[in-house]
């Protein structure tokens, strides 16, 4: 994790603001959500962004990592790889989505209040690209939560089944992705405490 992360903003789960401001072009209509098996080529997908990534930001690419279930393997996951940015400041948005533009990159997620996120979205391969700042929070959550379900078959198998039932739920009512993420929070969170107290940053 980062040397600079305070311990209450490591464990600290984050809400999102529940309506559509997040959306930069408007809500996106639902489509389906398909979790498939792992795929071998994930890892290389994500080399595949990350050169692009780093060949149109240079050095104001301060990090690029490979976050979220794609980086598991193993793990089955929606066939979206996501990636982790930092920039010196996600909030400056005329530093590098500008170039990211030009690389194919769409910026759809605008979270002001969550540690100045944005997301943009490219097509091929299909990623999501999460820009934060340096040392947060949410980086160091996912990449140990990354390193814990590698470390934890059990943790794995449990949110495999919660990201199968999560997705089932959504689409039997058709919602968007945001429910998705919704429905299998609770193990989500539940893993990410139990991952906690295991490091001693929570108590109990």
């Amino acid at each position: 994790m980062g040397p600079h992360v305070p311990n209450a903003e490591l464990t600290r789960h984050h809400d999102s603001p529940g309506d559509d401001r997040m959306w930069v072009h408007g809500r996106p209509e639902p489509t389906p959500i398909t979790v498939v098996d792992y795929d071998e080529s994930w890892p290389a997908q994500f080399d595949r962004v990350a050169a692009r990534v780093r060949a149109a930001l240079g050095r104001r690419a301060l990090a690029v990592e490979h976050v979220g279930s794609t980086s598991v393997p193993g793990l089955p996951a929606k066939p979206i790889i996501d990636v982790a940015l930092t920039v010196a400041d996600p909030a400056d948005e005329a530093a590098y989505v500008p170039d990211l533009a030009a690389a194919g990159f769409v910026l759809v997620i605008r979270e002001p209040g969550w540690h100045e996120h944005r997301a943009l979205k490219l097509a091929d391969p299909n990623t999501n690209l999460h820009v934060w700042g340096p040392d947060c929070p949410e980086v160091a959550r996912q990449l140990m939560f990354r390193q814990w379900l590698i470390d934890h078959p059990e943790d794995l198998a449990r949110y495999r089944d919660a990201k199968l039932a999560a997705a089932a739920a959504t689409n039997a009512v058709g919602e968007i992705v945001t429910a998705y993420n919704r429905h299998k929070e609770p193990v989500i969170r539940d893993i990410y405490d139990r991952m906690f107290r295991e490091h001693g940053l929570l108590e109990g």
